[in-house]
């Protein structure tokens, strides 16, 4: 048998409340006792849970529920492959305490240093500092330059290692093109 819906006791105030299924078909779907489901229908159980809806949350379609009803010896089915949780791609800012922020132009140094092929607004946006520090610091016209340490900033969990490679990666596609257009334009003259 699969895993039971996200937020069973949420899900079982949804169904008992919108559904005509039998307190069994509930309880076996949100792996919980029939008699729990028949104390949600009672307001017994679960008072102040706000019910989920299965369907929006893509663990159940409505298709599955009719079937269901209309057949009370017939379980209800869990999509389970669909069910997929959602995440930003936006990344939400951190906060980074004050004894760390002099890492943040320590490690656009290292990066600088360690692989140089990335661009400023590169490390800029991987580090968290501004592209003109960045600048700054390679041009070693950064304020602080010389109470600089590099340190490597996956270590330091500024960033993932995963992060680092796709950034490179991006800049290895850029220095490419960038031969291969300086190249054409060699051969046109």
């Amino acid at each position: 048998m699969s895993n039971g819906p996200l937020m069973p006791m949420a899900t079982a105030v949804w169904l008992v409340d919108n559904t005509t299924l039998t307190f069994k078909q509930i309880a076996e779907f949100c792996k919980l006792h029939e008699v729990e489901v028949q104390g949600i229908a009672d307001g017994e159980v679960a008072k102040g849970i706000i019910g989920y809806n299965p369907i929006i949350s893509g663990q159940l379609t409505k298709e599955e529920i009719d079937l269901s009803t209309r057949d009370e010896n017939r379980p209800l089915n869990i999509k389970s492959e669909d069910i997929k949780i959602k995440s930003d791609e936006k990344k939400t800012k951190k906060y980074i305490p004050l004894s760390k922020r002099q890492d943040k132009p320590d490690s656009a140094l290292w990066l600088i240093k360690q692989h140089p092929i990335l661009r400023d607004s590169q490390i800029a946006k991987l580090v968290g500092v501004t592209k003109n520090s960045v600048t700054l610091i390679r041009n070693k016209s950064y304020w602080n330059f010389n109470n600089l340490n590099p340190k490597d900033p996956v270590a330091m969990n500024l960033f993932s290692q995963k992060d680092l490679l796709i950034a490179i990666e991006k800049a290895e596609k850029r220095i490419a093109k960038e031969k291969k257009e300086k190249e054409k334009r060699a051969n046109k003259q």
